[in-house]
């Protein structure tokens, strides 16, 4: 009875936890598969979804994630729907349906104008999803206060957290957490929402995404709209095309009457040239509040390309007249932040890299004297800690496709400069290019916001491919810079 005793609960023991696995593992959702609901809001009716994939599509036997996303149905149910795919990586649109998050209200007023073409379906990316899987971020250490920055520091610092990321997340494969692993989650969702084909609407590194599904399943695309345009090996933007865009800025704001009290001879760009022979000399230890910081010509060059449009002249005023306290208010929260917002974010840029060509270009762009390295040293030189497989040049380097695209991009725009689209646009016979003169790091609504027949056609070629309408430049009127917050100095 002894024994009887003892055995018979680790046998009943043994049972149970079998029948909970096998009960566990008849309900979790199969790869490929979706579960659904539907929901309204603001009046408006929708669906919400799962998405379940494998983690790591080369490995068999691997473990399945979850990728939410949403949809608004058209009653154009016979056209291709519209994939939205939105930047970062590490960024989410769907809190378009959550009243309580910013901006809700006016990101569902967009896709309702969508909608009014074909079905709209939004998917987030892997790892960094609200109603599936996301990953943790490593602690980070902050980086110092009273030295000036530098490249070394932020690679080593970025470093860490690459080391740290696989501890940070036990159980998971982060060699899948890749960009054709993106692309193929978007083929995927389109197979299981029965969809013959799809229609890309994507920006920034959404327009990347895209460009990796035309790479990878060009059969199953009807054509694309991509805005802010990131090619495959431009991650890491020319620092000579970053410098246009802020000249392109500095010819108008020079211009502006509320600037000239406080502007130098020779504008904004002698101002420009001045602050960096002024920290080539030497840092500056600003005090804000009871913290201070050492800021130094790093830090400039860091910080010149930061601000939109709008504020830019001003934040370059403020520096050339000794008003530094904003910009060290911003540092100092800078440095002592988390270098990330999202884990995805360093996997899929690591994992993506440039060619060989590309790299020696940006390290021997002239306009580093100005912006520095600071958009692609650190990326390089933490690369080998991440645990991201390298993409290879023959996925990254541009190839001829047939697909009909229509590329928008802002002359202004200092995160995925123009000439991007203007480099990658001869390689898609069928494509359409616009300009949008003064146009920023916006999406499509917000490019055309002052050219509704812009939006008309670009959402006209969305829905059938009409593409005779289309223009080939949208300009957009001269911001109100902002304003210096201190009096301009007496002449």
């Amino acid at each position: 009875m002894y024994v009887r005793a003892q055995v018979m609960p680790n046998v009943m023991r043994t049972i149970a936890m079998l029948a909970a696995f096998a009960s566990s593992a008849a309900a979790a959702p199969a790869a490929g598969t979706v579960t659904i609901e539907t929901a309204k809001r603001a009046g408006v009716a929708f669906e919400r979804g799962t998405l379940h994939v494998p983690e790591n599509r080369a490995v068999a036997g691997s473990k399945t994630i979850a990728i939410g996303f949403a949809r608004l149905r058209s009653a154009h149910r016979d056209r291709p729907p519209i994939f939205f795919l939105y930047g970062g990586p590490g960024a989410s649109y769907l809190d378009a349906f959550d009243a309580s998050t910013p901006n809700a209200d006016r990101r569902l007023s967009a896709l309702r104008g969508y909608a009014a073409v074909a079905d709209v379906v939004v998917l987030d990316q892997r790892g960094f999803s609200q109603r599936g899987t996301t990953l943790a971020l490593p602690a980070s250490t902050p980086l110092p206060l009273d030295r000036p920055s530098s490249v070394a520091a932020t690679v080593a610092a970025w470093s860490a957290v690459g080391r740290g990321a696989k501890a940070a997340n036990p159980g998971h494969d982060l060699a899948g957490y890749t960009l054709p692993e993106c692309a193929a989650d978007v083929d995927a969702l389109r197979r299981a929402l029965g969809y013959r084909q799809l229609v890309l609407l994507g920006g920034s590194f959404g327009s990347q995404q895209s460009l990796a599904v035309m790479h990878m399943f060009p059969a199953t695309v009807a054509r694309a709209v991509l805005v802010t345009v990131e090619p495959l090996d431009n991650g890491f933007d020319m620092p000579s095309h970053v410098f246009a865009a802020l000249q392109r800025i500095a010819a108008d704001a020079d211009r502006a009457p509320a600037l000239r009290p406080y502007l130098p001879a020779g504008g904004l760009i002698a101002a420009v040239r001045g602050l960096r022979d002024r920290f080539a000399r030497g840092p500056v230890t600003v005090r804000v509040g009871k913290k201070s910081v050492v800021l130094g010509l790093e830090d400039f060059r860091a910080a010149l390309a930061s601000h939109g449009a709008e504020s830019w002249p001003a934040f370059v005023l403020a520096l050339h007249h000794g008003h530094y306290d904003e910009w060290a208010r911003d540092e100092i929260a800078a440095r002592e932040a988390a270098p990330f917002n999202a884990l995805i974010n360093p996997l899929i840029d690591a994992g993506i890299g440039v060619t060989p060509l590309r790299r020696k270009l940006l390290e021997g762009d002239p306009a580093s004297e100005f912006l520095g390295t600071w958009n692609f040293a650190p990326h390089l030189g933490s690369r080998a800690a991440w645990p991201a497989p390298d993409l290879g040049d023959a996925f990254r380097t541009p190839s001829r496709s047939l697909i009909p695209v229509v590329f928008v991009s802002g002359d202004w725009d200092t995160s995925t400069p123009v000439e991007n689209m203007l480099g990658l646009a001869p390689y898609f016979p069928n494509s359409h290019t616009i300009v949008v003169h003064r146009g920023e790091h916006d999406q499509l609504s917000y490019q055309t916001r002052t050219d509704p027949a812009a939006f008309a056609a670009v959402l006209a070629f969305l829905g059938s491919g009409a593409t005779a309408k289309l223009p080939v430049e949208v300009t957009l009127p001269v911001p109100s810079f902002t304003v210096p917050s201190f009096p301009a100095p007496r002449r």
